[in-house]
């Protein structure tokens, strides 16, 4: 089929990938804006519109909501257009251009975790199995008939980025295989379902702060859901310090936030077990083991996180 691709992050480029590698054309890319990026906040594109300029494919960056961007779609004249993390809303005269639809693969089993961050969600709420879906894109929000499903199990350990790693290459497999079944007039659009349905909105900054009153595995999941992006985060002596990946001390227990420095690792306590801390970013400063900066800020006896 003759396919225009949307996507705009790093999640959605084995999928640009595999359809390159497909027996179908890619006539054009689709995606966000260049971005200020990095610490010296440079414009850069996003890692799709790179990665298809590599690839010597044709980028639109039009906002998908003014006229001249419809216009550009029909020009083109695609078949389908699949689209993987693209990040806008698209109208009703974007979506009637195809004659075969828009074709979106979700990183979830829908219609469980609808919405921006569904592979945080997944984590955040314990979930044992997740996955990819791909589906017929209508006006709603991930609530198009589904195509096909691949299922991924979410490991105690998982970051929200390992786990999307994954679904990333297992989803652009299933992406290519929908779209050569799709072709071929082997699939039967499935409605979804209304049980089961459940939304993960955009997590921001002010999600990703700990709270340690909450349980150690409440903190841990946090902890998890929000790496590597926004970050989880405490304060300490009123500055902002990231942490990374920690483990449950079952042993032993502290006040909530109370810190405790041994020789070789450093505990804080919660609502129920203590948490040792695995590596930590202090505001300004490299990624460090939490034993390196407890020993540079020199925590006194009964210090905490707040």
């Amino acid at each position: 089929m003759r396919l225009v691709f949307a996507g705009t992050p790093d999640v959605a480029v084995p999928s640009l990938d595999a359809l390159h590698a497909s027996t179908h054309e890619i006539v054009a890319v689709v995606s966000r804006p260049p971005a200020a990026s990095g610490r010296g906040r440079s414009v850069t594109p996003s890692a799709v519109a790179a990665r298809a300029q590599e690839l010597d494919i044709p980028v639109i960056t039009t906002d998908p909501r003014l006229p001249e961007f419809v216009g550009q779609l029909c020009e083109l004249q695609p078949e389908c257009c699949p689209v993987v993390a693209y990040g806008a809303l698209l109208t009703r005269e974007v979506l009637a251009v195809p004659s075969r639809g828009w074709i979106n693969l979700h990183f979830s089993l829908l219609p469980a975790w609808r919405g921006a961050a569904p592979v945080q969600a997944a984590i955040l709420h314990g979930d044992d199995v997740t996955g990819a879906t791909t589906f017929l894109l209508d006006e709603g929000m991930d609530t198009g008939p589904i195509l096909g499903v691949v299922t991924e199990s979410v490991s105690p350990l998982d970051t929200a980025g390992e786990l999307l790693q994954r679904l990333s290459v297992s989803g652009a497999e299933l992406l290519v295989r929908t779209l050569d079944a799709w072709e071929q007039g082997g699939l039967e659009p499935r409605t979804q379902t209304t049980d089961g349905v459940s939304y993960a909105p955009k997590i921001v900054i002010d999600d990703a702060r700990i709270d340690w009153a909450t349980t150690a595995l409440r903190v841990s999941r946090v902890v998890r859901a929000c790496t590597p992006s926004p970050g989880a985060w405490t304060t300490f002596r009123a500055e902002r310090i990231r942490l990374l990946p920690v483990a449950t001390d079952r042993d032993i227990s502290l006040p909530p936030g109370v810190i405790l420095v041994e020789r070789k690792r450093v505990l804080v306590g919660t609502s129920t077990q203590a948490l040792e801390l695995g590596e930590v970013v202090p505001t300004g400063k490299r990624q460090m083991p939490a034993s390196d900066w407890a020993r540079g800020v020199r925590i006194e006896s009964g210090e905490s996180f707040a």
